[in-house]
């Protein structure tokens, strides 16, 4: 593969912290790379660095001669004069960008529900930012350097960007760099993964789910200051195997490889032991919203919604922005009154919910966060039954990622990632009983997401979760239901059920509905219709019929090497006639390795 870019010797230093040392990688043609870390280690400057938007302290970025790249800031760097067409097309006339089908794409893809003549200072965060998107895209770069792309875009926006890239250039053409906190996305669009960490760019193959493998075997080998680290990871990896076997099968790693790593793992979440206590914390009655509807003026944003929340229960829900996801939210809380119906709540129910913005710290932002914290309860009941502790609040910020030193700190002076898991502190000691997470996911790493979940698996209560991280609102939820219409639906199906529902017309009619189809129809990989009963009994079979195969084989190609390590070493010829054996195996292995994955999709 021809090389793109690289980078050699890269020394980064800010006036208190050294960013990295000593950094040489490099970018081929056809690499797509996601960029991981916590947050403050140094992913966006890498990124601005490999682009030329940031020059090192010491060291060189070469690129090689014609070519473009790309690149998408986290900043807002639009013109507010200008109109949404001038800002992704310039100057070009209509026939020209209009006969583009990339261009067309794009459009379709972020911009349809937004006028073509908008003035952009009219424009909200979340619209400028899918103009911004649109305008890169729109584009015939080389290299595309993506800094957060899935911020304020909704599931079904980012399922489509996430086709789009697949799309975009042949197997081994273009380049892609994209720093995010999307798992779901980095699974679905990357091949590489650089774990951003301690001055250092450690590079992985595969997506999200192949990097968790690999980073529990290197966690395994590491010093016993790891531990904590590499148990996230495990468990991390055992919801990713269980709860959806394909994701990690990339052909480069056993099957077995990875069952036995979390052989010892238990269930993610304990729901028998959680849903008992959380009986007996809110006894039966949760909140029950019965035929309500809601309307401003004449426009009616909720209607007949019928919802009897249990207790224990973990629900997600999923609608495009405008849908009626918050005044839903606001029914639970007691903020929004029904027009018609009624909702009645329990009498022990405590609901408190973690907004999109930071309210809980706004009476304390003068404060260090210790100060903050000593106000509050002084522990916290971690886990159920006899694995239950109890945890000060200083070491639940030790789980959540604070050092001794930050406890100084004002809140005020704290990264928006750092305010983000203060205000989720402050919620679960203030000890309610039915839970409402907003967007939690914003300003958090990938780290520190799997933290939260940890956190939540042991929450006894019911919670609700609004979130366009498709990849955490699986994680942390057991079912999730849908805003349509105006109405709330169950979702058996989940994520997929409701993709396929806006794909057939159901709700309000938006770009990335129409761009979500289009997404799906184009990628063949993808089933188009539902299994029937007996397709997935066979499908099931075949599965399981692989999975025997790879085993034999597997045993086979270890015996194989066993007697190869045995073999007389000056026997060249046998030698080499055992070795070209091994590796008509191993070429086996990796034929039904890609069958079991592709056959695994369409049964999840």
């Amino acid at each position: 593969m021809a090389h793109l870019l690289g980078a050699e010797a890269l020394h980064l230093q800010f006036p208190t912290k050294v960013v990295f040392d000593s950094v040489s990688l490099g970018v081929n043609e056809g690499d797509r790379i996601g960029i991981v870390g916590r947050n403050g280690d140094g992913k966006s400057s890498l990124l601005a660095m490999l682009a030329g938007r940031l020059q090192p302290d010491s060291g060189r970025v070469t690129v090689r001669g014609g070519v473009t790249i790309g690149v998408l800031d986290q900043a807002d760097t639009l013109d507010d004069t200008d109109t949404v067409g001038h800002a992704v097309v310039g100057d070009a006339p209509e026939h020209q960008w209009a006969g583009d089908p990339r261009i067309r794409d794009v459009i379709s893809g972020l911009l349809t529900d937004l006028p073509w003549d908008a003035v952009l200072g009219t424009l909200s965060g979340g619209q400028r930012r899918r103009v911004a998107l649109a305008r890169l895209l729109a584009g015939d770069d080389d290299v595309l350097a993506l800094d957060e792309p899935t911020n304020h875009l909704d599931v079904e926006a980012i399922t489509w960007l996430a086709g789009h890239l697949r799309r975009r250039w042949a197997t081994s053409a273009g380049g892609l760099l994209v720093v995010t906190h999307d798992r779901w996305f980095l699974d679905e669009v990357c091949t590489l993964t650089w774990e951003v960490h301690d001055q250092v760019v450690e590079p992985f193959e595969g997506g999200y789910a192949a990097y968790v493998l690999q980073r529990v075997e290197r966690d395994r080998q590491a010093a016993a200051t790891e531990a904590r680290r590499q148990n996230l990871a495990r468990k991390e990896l055992a919801w990713l195997r269980r709860g959806a076997p394909a994701r990690t099968s990339k052909p480069k790693f056993r099957i077995d490889a990875a069952n036995a790593l979390i052989a010892d793992v238990p269930e993610i979440r304990d729901s028998v032991s959680l849903r008992s206590l959380a009986v007996s914390r809110l006894g039966k009655d949760v909140i029950d919203v019965v035929d309500v509807s809601v309307s401003y003026g004449e426009h009616q944003v909720l209607r007949d919604v019928e919802w009897r929340l249990a207790p224990g229960e973990r629900t997600g829900v999923l609608g495009v922005n405008g849908s009626g996801k918050s005044t839903l939210l606001g029914l639970l809380q007691g903020t929004v009154a029904p027009s018609t119906g009624r909702v009645k709540r329990g009498k022990t129910v405590k609901v408190t919910a973690l907004s999109q913005r930071l309210d809980e710290l706004e009476d304390h932002l003068d404060d260090p966060v210790r100060v903050v914290v000593s106000r509050l309860r002084t522990s916290y009941t971690f886990g159920t039954g006899s694995k239950a502790q109890e945890l000060t609040p200083g070491q639940l910020l030790e789980r959540l990622g604070f050092a001794s030193e930050q406890l100084s700190t004002p809140v005020k002076d704290l990264s928006g990632g750092q305010k983000r898991r203060l205000q989720l502190l402050l919620v679960l000691l203030d000890q309610p009983n039915v839970l409402i997470l907003d967007e939690p996911t914003n300003d958090l790493d990938t780290d520190m997401l799997a933290a939260m979940e940890d956190l939540l698996d042991s929450w006894p209560g019911t919670l609700v979760v609004v979130s366009h991280d498709r990849y955490f609102l699986e994680r942390v939820t057991d079912q999730q239901h849908a805003i349509l219409d105006g109405r709330l639906r169950h979702l058996p199906g989940g994520v997929e059920e409701y993709l396929r529902l806006r794909r057939e017309g159901h709700g309000s009619s938006t770009a990335s509905s129409r761009a979500a189809a289009s997404t799906h129809e184009d990628d063949g990989s993808r089933p188009t219709a539902a299994m029937t009963g007996g397709e997935r009994r066979a499908a099931q079979k075949e599965l399981a019929s692989l999975e025997r195969r790879i085993s034999r084989l597997t045993q086979e190609i270890d015996t194989a090497r066993a007697r190869l390590a045995e073999h007389d070493q000056s026997d060249y010829v046998g030698l080499a006639e055992r070795s070209q054996h091994i590796e008509g195996l191993v070429d086996q292995v990796t034929e039904l390795e890609e069958r079991w994955y592709s056959l695994g999709e369409t049964v999840e």
